[in-house]
């Protein structure tokens, strides 16, 4: 009889044991995944989400209507680069030593979130475009583009430090790269996948089947196309332009041959006669044109466009195919999906393209998140909210501490608590003084006003109101009727050099300009 009951017990302890496993491993699973998508070069006024007119994003929109769309999103640093180191650290770029993509190097082994994330149990990837060297830590598999990467039969640098080339469109093979992970990981583990696209950038290559989307489409010129930056001199002596500066054989594919970048000459025999028989008859029809002046610059902007607009289609195409991935096994309810771009863009406003400046178009970034069972679908966010924030706010999902020295703030709070306070402003700090010539420069927005102090090639203060003048074409710096606004603008821009200790804005926000910091008359 004892000896009946002892095994009893063994079988009882047994099943004991085994339920307190299960319950920690299903503990471990109930940890959110992660999977952020970053786009290069995206813009709002190009997101079908954001009320945008020129084309649809279906797949995009599907994350913003199923989870939250930020309409106040916004870069520390519009350049990708620094964008992505920011998102990564949580730190400014004075911080996290990548200010610049020209003489900035990205030390790896800093702190991350996705190190915090890795010591919690979570494997970590990134897939794509990384643009921050070529030796990535903190992740458990990486598979990236070298520098900025290729359209057209891309390679990508492998792990072991090997090249491989891969035969078709960037963006379907990095997502065949990211089902390929998920395929393979540990479904044990909770996981953060970092995903880089290269659409859109310069010089937006289509995918071969999507080249005549836009064919039909007469896009609206913006309405300050014409723009004549008058009082805004680091605006005037910019160098990014549609009618001066956008090369017609590099952004164009106008006679390609004479492009530097090798996107064509890599292609197949295939491939090259598929791109010809659509570019060689446009670049015919331009020529019979004789097309000078505004007209060729309009003709210009509508390639651009059609360009653009065709190389985002097939990325929002493959964010599609990741979202139904997740879907068809069973990831949706416990993953938590972001979409952003490393910054905005300008698709013809003030005549430009690129990005770089403190204007809305390129500092505000589109953002959205699908959260299942936190963010209620169709939340639309209206506070301020940073790509710095991401890695606090992943750490916090994660149920994981936020290091005191992240410059980011997890923005759960202000989707979750109505009583939750969010930003009252965001700070930027632009470092680049070389191509496009965009001065380099740092300010303050809040939800009415913006300050901005350009330096080096420009020495130039900007103030905006932008509850009057949301296009920022009016600069009131000097204007006697906002000498208040000038002064608590001033105080806050200063308040957060502080915060943040960004010593070299403190350098140069006291120096003297045009004899004193005391507004010019009118």
């Amino acid at each position: 009889m004892m000896e009946i009951d002892m095994k009893h017990l063994w079988i009882l302890l047994l099943l004991v044991l085994g339920l307190f496993s299960c319950q920690n491993e299903s503990q471990e699973i109930a940890k959110p995944n992660i999977i952020i998508i970053i786009s290069d070069d995206h813009t709002q006024q190009a997101i079908s989400a954001y009320g945008s007119k020129l084309t649809q994003t279906p797949n995009i929109d599907r994350i913003a209507n199923e989870g939250v769309l930020f309409n106040k999103a916004y870069v520390n640093n519009s350049i990708c680069g620094p964008s992505r180191a920011a998102l990564l650290t949580g730190k400014y770029s004075h911080k996290n030593g990548y200010r610049d993509n020209e003489n900035s190097f990205y030390d790896s082994s800093q702190e991350q979130f996705v190190n915090h994330l890795q010591k919690a149990g979570y494997q970590t990837a990134w897939i794509g475009k990384y643009h921050l060297g070529e030796d990535p830590k903190g992740f458990d598999y990486w598979e990236i583009l070298p520098g900025q990467g290729h359209y057209y039969n891309p390679d990508f640098i492998q792990m072991d430090g090997s090249i491989i080339r891969k035969e078709g469109y960037v963006s379907n093979l990095i997502e065949d790269a990211a089902e390929s992970w998920l395929d393979s990981r540990d479904q044990n583990k909770p996981f953060c996948l970092i995903l880089g696209h290269k659409a859109t950038h310069r010089t937006w290559m289509p995918d071969l089947d999507d080249l005549d989307m836009f064919d039909d489409v007469e896009f609206p010129i913006p309405d300050n196309f014409y723009d004549d930056y008058k009082n805004r001199e680091a605006a005037r002596v910019q160098d990014m332009s549609i009618a001066h500066t956008m090369q017609m054989a590099y952004d164009l594919k106008m006679y390609p041959e004479d492009t530097k970048d090798g996107n064509v000459t890599r292609m197949t025999a295939d491939q090259r006669k598929i791109f010809d028989a659509y570019y060689n008859p446009i670049y015919k029809a331009l020529n019979e044109a004789g097309l000078e002046g505004d007209a060729l610059t309009e003709w210009k902007f509508q390639r651009y466009m059609r360009d653009y607009l065709a190389t985002a289609a097939s990325m929002d195409r493959n964010i599609g195919r990741l979202l139904d991935y997740l879907d068809n096994h069973a990831l949706s309810e416990n993953t938590i999906v972001i979409y952003l771009s490393d910054q905005g863009f300008y698709l013809g406003e003030h005549g430009w393209f690129d990005k770089r400046f403190m204007y809305e178009e390129s500092f505000r970034t589109p953002m959205m998140m699908r959260y299942p069972g936190v963010i209620a679908p169709g939340t639309v966010s209206e506070d301020f909210v940073i790509n710095l924030d991401i890695g606090p706010t992943m750490l916090q999902a994660a149920g994981l501490e936020i290091p005191k020295d992240m410059d980011g703030k997890s923005f759960l709070p202000v989707l979750t608590d109505p009583k939750a306070e969010g930003r009252e402003a965001v700070y930027y700090h632009y470092y680049e003084n070389g191509e496009h010539a965009v001065s380099p420069h740092f300010g303050v927005r809040t939800d009415r006003y913006k300050l901005i102090r350009f330096y080096k090639r420009v020495e130039e203060w900007e103030l905006y109101d932008l509850g009057n003048d949301p296009q920022e074409h009016n600069n009131l710096f000097g204007n006697e009727e906002y000498a208040e606004v000038h002064k608590e603008m001033y105080a806050k821009l200063m308040r957060v050099i502080e915060k943040y200790g960004d010593e070299e804005a403190n350098a140069i926000v006291e120096q003297p300009m045009n004899g004193d910091l005391h507004l010019r008359k009118k």
